[in-house]
């Protein structure tokens, strides 16, 4: 079993050392979902949320989350991002909103958390836009997906 790298000797919580760590391309995509009625996923995708365009203010919510995750996550590193893009897919037959946030850099360390962070605050900028037409929306299923780079290669889930 691996140990927690994030736990010295002592069980102190530290910032993990990646200066001797090789530079890689790294991507990874996670996933989040946001199940809600019918009728407020028809305002979202029919653009007449009163509040204007739904799926593009949690686009960018979503790009700019991914940049800011080393201020939220204590001992994430802060990255240089190279790409973030965000897919934001309604589904009627699914009753909600899938978000697929994928991170790419050049780095000593990987972007798991910076997808993770992205898909989430996405689908939280959804609720915040559409908790006053309903608030019982639940955000579900936040995983990643996917990652490849750096010394533990690849991974899907």
């Amino acid at each position: 079993m691996t140990e927690l790298t994030h736990l010295n000797s002592a069980g102190e919580a530290h910032m993990v050392d990646v200066t001797s760590k090789e530079v890689t391309q790294r991507v990874a995509t996670a996933e989040a979902f946001i199940r809600m009625a019918p009728e407020t996923l028809a305002l979202v995708v029919d653009g007449k949320h009163a509040k204007g365009d739904v799926l593009a203010i949690a686009r960018i919510a979503g790009i700019q989350a991914a940049k800011k995750t080393s201020d939220i996550i204590p001992l994430c590193h802060p990255l240089m991002l190279t790409s973030v893009k965000l897919e934001l897919t309604p589904d009627a037959e699914k009753g909600g909103i899938t978000v697929q946030a994928t991170c790419k850099l050049a780095g000593k360390t990987g972007v798991e958390m910076e997808a993770l962070t992205a898909a989430s605050a996405a689908v939280l900028t959804i609720y915040d836009m559409c908790k006053a037409v309903e608030k019982g929306m639940v955000i579900e299923s936040v995983r990643l997906l996917e990652k490849r780079g750096g010394k533990s290669g690849e991974w899907k889930a």
